[in-house]
């Protein structure tokens, strides 16, 4: 796992009306503040990435359908610079993600049907504070293809 990244599991609250898919809370030992809150859609096979937030903590939660998410340490001091990690989230999977500053990442939507991300950023979006690259970016040592195994 990289550095400062925390992978929280989420519950949903089921009833016969529907549920209740709570994220993050003020009180929460995740919570840095807050900035915006946006839900970013994405559909099956697209890749979102990468980008980097020099001082924004991402909190990323997952409410409909399916994505990889592929965090990238390049921070140079980082016990875990040059590592990658994956993780595969939905509603099958509720979690939240925290990503610190500094730590690239994307996302590609996997299975049928679009993806609906929610980001509880700490700041609010200032584009001179991001760094983006092509998914593709020879930069980062990580294809976005499916691998059978």
């Amino acid at each position: 796992m990289i550095n400062g990244v925390k992978i929280t599991p989420l519950k949903q609250i089921l009833d016969e009306r529907g549920k209740i898919m709570p994220m993050l809370r003020s009180d929460s030992p995740d919570f840095s503040g807050f900035g915006e809150i946006y839900f970013s859609c994405v559909y099956p096979n697209v890749i979102k990435g990468w980008h980097l937030h020099q001082k924004m903590i991402l909190n990323y939660a997952v409410l409909h359908g399916r994505i990889k998410l592929v965090l990238y340490d390049n921070r140079p001091k980082s016990p875990t610079h040059g590592e990658l990690q994956e993780i595969f989230m939905g509603p099958d999977n509720y979690v939240l993600v925290t990503v610190p500053a500094l730590v690239w990442n994307g996302f590609k939507g996997i299975g049928t049907e679009m993806a609906i991300v929610a980001n509880c950023a700490s700041i609010p979006h200032d584009p001179q504070e991001i760094e983006r690259l092509d998914p593709f970016s020879k930069d980062i040592p990580y294809k976005w293809d499916l691998i059978h195994k």
